[in-house]
């Protein structure tokens, strides 16, 4: 038979009672804290500068080389060691309209030719078509936005502004960026076709 000490017994529910009364007449003094998630998000928010372009890869939200080259011209002038300033590199898309020329470029998955102004690249100028062609960064820094052309070598019809991922022999196998390719001649092109 099992042995109860009343003495140890009656001490633990003694000190039990107290415990639970002392509990209940002074509470715990705790309160749940407000929820300021909402006010970290904005605050958090008001830090980021808003941007006019899309993430790479973030095609729903398309375009993205107008405020990139609105931010460029922006910078202006960069200023040497010295404190003078220095004219800014022209490219392509810097010729004037007065010295503008077009070229019959004939897409061959879209199935037509169209008139490409020498200012414009070879993706903007389908994109202005109304057609969807495929892209991701629109630097130069990818492969996305490649075709071949059929007519030759690249660097013999387009003129690349910054492209940084062909090599000599794809050159030279036709193969463009059309992201920074502009056309200085007439050509065939099959776009979405990488190396």
């Amino acid at each position: 038979m099992v042995e109860i000490n009343v003495v140890g017994l009656s001490m633990g529910v003694l000190l039990t009672l107290i415990a639970v009364a002392l509990h209940y007449s002074k509470g715990t003094g705790w309160q749940s804290t407000q929820d300021i998630s909402q006010e970290v998000l904005d605050r958090r928010a008001e830090t980021v500068p808003e941007t006019d372009f899309p993430e790479p890869m973030n095609r729903s939200i398309g375009g993205g080389a107008a405020a990139v080259a609105a931010g460029a011209s922006a910078e202006g002038a960069e200023l040497e060691e010295g404190g003078e300033e220095t004219a800014e590199e022209t490219g392509p898309a810097d010729i004037p309209e007065d010295e503008v020329e077009y070229f019959e470029v004939e897409f061959v998955k879209e199935g037509e030719t169209i008139e490409v102004a020498n200012n414009k690249t070879i993706l903007e100028s389908g994109e202005d078509h109304g057609w969807d062609l495929p892209y991701a960064c629109r630097q130069g820094s990818c492969v996305s936005c490649a075709g071949q052309i059929q007519d030759g070598p690249s660097e013999d019809y387009v003129v690349h502004d910054n492209q940084q991922m062909l090599d000599d022999g794809e050159l030279d196998d036709g193969y463009t960026l059309t992201c920074v390719a502009y056309p200085r001649g007439s050509f065939t092109i099959e776009t979405g076709k990488a190396p």
